[in-house]
């Protein structure tokens, strides 16, 4: 990032002294940065920290008490149950998550997952009926179907039991299914809203496998308990970039602790294969790491791979699987490159930036539209939706900025949409190949009138202005206690102003990134690395405002605190 996109900075207004009060017994701005969370009282202070949540009753959210009986029924009379999830890591994971707690209960299951390219999000009556002509009696859908209304009508018509499990956004009407699960429900009591579709999976497991313990299926296969299943329910809420606050940061913690331990003889082999040393595996690895290589295999193959590896037995059946992971990666890398460069280019052709970008082609593999989306919104700010056309029917996949919520705008057009989902940040759609340049108008002129008058720049949450000298391994200490970090629990970003720079140099292939040396008013140097930022070089002032993040920097077998720099200002802007 140089110079010419510099971000805003949206810098949080200081707690009030009555909070600082009560939360005495933490350092001034470990509370600062727990109040900007929302994380207020003493008790829920004590539980964050402590990694603790005050519901963990899966029976409050609606439906599930049904379900459970619905299940333990079909299961005792041998009813063959279908899981039908979805193509990423959540979706995944989530089928992971009830086929391992349905097989120890000791049904028969098995997993339905729709290819990306032939069938799109989402359920599809073809599908369904496929595999009601199968034989299947029960069918479960997990990170899906809150707004699949047809189809499943269809799947009752068909004569299944149909359970809707799902955390996305609920549509005008519910489906009519036997159980519908979804804490987005209005009529839901759970207390928690924002599971991932794995946690909703989870809660219906947690459900099922506590009702056992009450009251034992004679066909039970095996003990399982409920930490068994939370190294699949850390990998997809953190893959799903489900906010890290309540019962998402308790499930985390205690998931990532799981996935350490490498008892899940897939991700053993994923991590060992992906260079994570066993023990080392952090959200951020989760994330970068481990996600889009489960990701790659539903997004350019079948995503059954993943599903595979997770549920292998051993190490002999999950490291070929790893490996084939790893290479489908290596091909999605290359995929999203070369989408990203030609979309990149059509919406340059445009002349001035329009409020929404829009990029469509028949060479886009659907695989990937959404990460060529996903980097057009980093570069340009701006919502963006990159489209694979398709002879009968179009697919894309849209990404959008805080000022623009695209669901909301998809919810405006479902006249033309054959399906569609997703959230304010992501989405997701079908739509017929001869209507996509009215679905093109449709948003731009929507994006137009939106986001009319506004400044559409990146901006930089910042949790707190504080001095170099405050900074210590005393508070990145204290700070790590607030992890694990990620999506709506981001590492936390301090400005300091008005630091001296004692050095500055480009580093790094074409000079792309600023390493400075950078001193307090005691003379203190600290060493500080900007990426992206080399650009600054040509004009950096004798003093800087910056934004950063502290961290610790290992090299060459030592040890020390680092500032990586998200942003620079000149003093006084």
């Amino acid at each position: 990032m140089g110079i010419g996109t510099r971000k805003h900075w949206r810098i949080a207004p200081p707690a009030p002294p009555t909070f600082f009060a009560q939360a005495s017994a933490i350092p001034p701005l470990v509370a600062q940065i727990l109040y900007n969370r929302g994380i207020a009282a003493p008790d829920d202070i004590d539980a964050f920290l402590k990694g603790t949540f005050e519901s963990d009753n899966p029976f409050l959210m609606r439906d599930i008490p049904i379900a459970v009986r619905l299940l333990r029924q079909a299961i005792a009379r041998r009813d063959p149950i279908v899981i039908y999830g979805d193509y990423d890591v959540d979706g995944v994971t989530a089928a992971a998550t009830l086929i391992q707690t349905l097989q120890a209960l000791g049904a028969q299951v098995k997993a339905y997952i729709p290819n990306r390219l032939d069938e799109g999000y989402g359920l599809n009556i073809d599908a369904i009926t496929e595999l009601a002509q199968a034989g299947a009696r029960v069918l479960i859908t997990v990170d899906c179907g809150i707004r699949s209304l047809d189809e499943i009508a269809a799947a009752r018509r068909l004569g299944m039991t149909t359970i809707v499990t799902d955390h996305h956004h609920v549509g005008a009407a519910l489906p009519q299914a036997d159980a519908v699960i979804n804490p987005r429900r209005a009529d839901c009591a759970y207390p928690f809203k924002d599971l991932a579709g794995v946690g909703v999976a989870y809660k219906l497991a947690q459900a099922l496998i506590r009702a056992n313990r009450q009251v034992p299926l004679p066909m039970t296969r095996w003990v399982l308990d409920e930490i068994d299943l939370l190294d699949l329910v850390a990998l997809g809420t953190v893959a799903d970039m489900a906010p890290l606050l309540g019962e998402n940061h308790m499930l985390v913690t205690k998931g990532l602790i799981a996935l350490n331990e490498a008892r899940r003889p897939g991700l053993s082999a994923l991590l060992e294969l992906s260079g994570v040393a066993p023990g080392t595996a952090t959200a951020k690895s989760v994330g970068f790491v481990l996600a889009p290589r489960l990701n790659a295999a539903g997004r350019i193959r079948e995503a059954m791979t993943a599903l595979d590896l997770l549920l292998a037995a051993d190490m002999q059946a999950a490291l070929p699987l790893a490996q084939e992971l790893n290479v489908l990666n290596e091909e999605r890398r290359a995929m999203t490159q070369e989408v990203q460069d030609r979309a990149r280019e059509m919406v340059m052709m445009r002349g001035e930036t329009p409020p929404l970008l829009f990029a469509a082609s028949p060479d886009f593999p659907h695989g990937v539209v959404g990460l060529a989306a996903s980097r057009l919104l980093d570069e340009f700010y701006r919502p963006a939706v990159v489209v694979s056309i398709e002879d009968e029917w179009s697919k894309g996949s849209a990404r959008s900025i805080p000022e623009f919520h695209i669901t909301e705008a998809l919810d405006t057009m479902s006249d033309v949409l054959a399906r569609y989902g997703g959230h304010s940040a992501a989405a997701g759609f079908t739509v017929p190949t001869e209507r996509l340049p009215e679905v093109e108008a449709r948003l731009l002129a929507l994006a137009r009138e939106q986001l009319a008058g506004l400044s559409l720049a990146p901006t930089l949450q910042v949790d707190a202005e504080t001095s170099l000298e405050t900074l210590s391994w005393d508070l990145y200490h204290a700070l790590e206690r607030l992890e694990p970090f990620g999506y709506g629990n981001a590492v936390p970003v301090l400005v300091s102003r008005n630091a001296r720079v004692v050095e500055g140099r480009t580093v790094g292939v074409d000079g792309r990134h600023l390493k400075l040396r950078l001193a307090d008013d005691r003379g203190v140097v600290w060493d500080a690395i900007a990426f992206r930022q080399g650009d600054w070089i040509c004009r950096l002032p004798h003093r800087i405002d910056l934004a950063y993040m502290l961290e610790a920097n290992v090299w060459n077998e030592r040890i020390n605190l680092q500032l990586n720099v998200q942003d620079i200002h000149f003093p006084g802007e």
